[in-house]
């Protein structure tokens, strides 16, 4: 009677030692990458094969990129939010709303740049083959079609509402 249950008890220990043992080897690179001195650009080192003067000169650029990037950020808000709340005094287009609009824009346009010449110092860093491909995979992801999207999806929903 004990043979079953030291068989059965054998077999889930070995089942949760190779469950543990192929875990810890799938997840290893991650891991590592996390537990990195800059984790949210480990995974860029191994996807774009870098070396290691390679990786420190982009988390150069990326540390000095973030604080400036903070403060755009920052400026975008309290543009954002004096907006909303020039909307929320009146019903029509006037001056001011019209000026916010404008300047909101305009700082969102300097944030653009600014992101699209880090993009490029970090493309620059890295071998040409690997930076072209950072470049273009960084520019689709940031600058895609999320207006044609946004567009075909309101076209969509519209033109069904249409033949209702």
């Amino acid at each position: 009677m004990k043979r079953p249950w030291l068989i059965l008890f054998g077999g889930l220990l070995l089942a949760l030692l190779a469950f543990g043992a192929s875990y810890l080897t799938g997840s290893a690179k991650s891991r590592s990458m996390a537990c990195s001195e800059t984790p949210t650009l480990a995974w860029l080192k191994s996807e774009f094969h870098l070396s290691d003067a390679e990786y420190d000169r982009i988390s150069k650029l990326h540390s000095s990129y973030q604080s400036a990037c903070a403060e755009r950020c920052r400026l975008i808000d309290a543009k954002n939010a004096e907006l909303q709340s020039l909307l929320a005094r009146t019903n029509a287009i006037t001056a001011d709303v019209e000026k916010a609009i404008h300047d909101a824009a305009e700082l969102r346009a300097d944030c653009q740049k600014a992101m699209l010449q880090h993009f490029y110092e970090v493309s620059r860093t890295m071998p040409p083959e690997q930076g072209k491909r950072y470049f273009n995979w960084i520019v689709g992801c940031t600058f895609g079609s999320e207006h044609d999207s946004m567009t075909h999806a309101t076209h969509d929903a519209d033109h069904e509402h249409h033949h209702e």
